[in-house]
């Protein structure tokens, strides 16, 4: 998918809840971006789409969170992997025993978690430091993915 302007934090979250329509149990979403960049708002909108219990917000200091269902699909697993000092102990969080079942979010995962899954999305994002507007664009990686990305 070719770059897209998001132009506020609520343009982020309507892309998460436009992109989560196209989410099943199973898959994997890897956020990347600096700091600021909307990873969060952007798993707030998946999470509404998706229909998961809140509040949404970055698991920095708790590594992951699991958010079950509220609508009888697949609860969403919230990862920062922001601290994590590598593959190793991303997988020391037992993450594939949940892939599966849920929907799976890691921010901060680029250059770590791809080898959770051959199936993902990758989204990145950029914001301008001087307004809310920022840059998505996603690709997706394996058979999953094969046919296109949504959005």
């Amino acid at each position: 998918m070719s770059p897209r302007v998001l132009a506020t934090a609520d343009d982020t979250r309507e892309f998460g809840r436009s992109l989560a329509q196209s989410l099943r149990a199973g898959d994997l979403v890897i956020l990347t971006g600096g700091l600021g960049a909307g990873k969060t708002t952007l798993t707030q909108g998946l999470a509404e789409g998706l229909g998961v219990r809140g509040p949404i917000t970055s698991p920095t200091f708790v590594i992951a969170r699991v958010h079950p269902s509220l609508v009888d699909g697949p609860p969403l697993v919230h990862v920062d992997a922001y601290r994590l000092g590598g593959f190793a102990e991303l997988d020391d969080l037992d993450l594939d025993a949940d892939l599966e079942q849920s929907v799976t979010i890691v921010e901060w995962g680029h250059g770590l978690a791809e080898d959770l899954s051959d199936d993902r999305l990758e989204v990145v994002l950029e914001a301008d430091p001087e307004t809310e507007r920022r840059t998505v664009a996603v690709s997706g990686h394996g058979e999953r993915w094969k046919d296109g990305v949504p959005c």
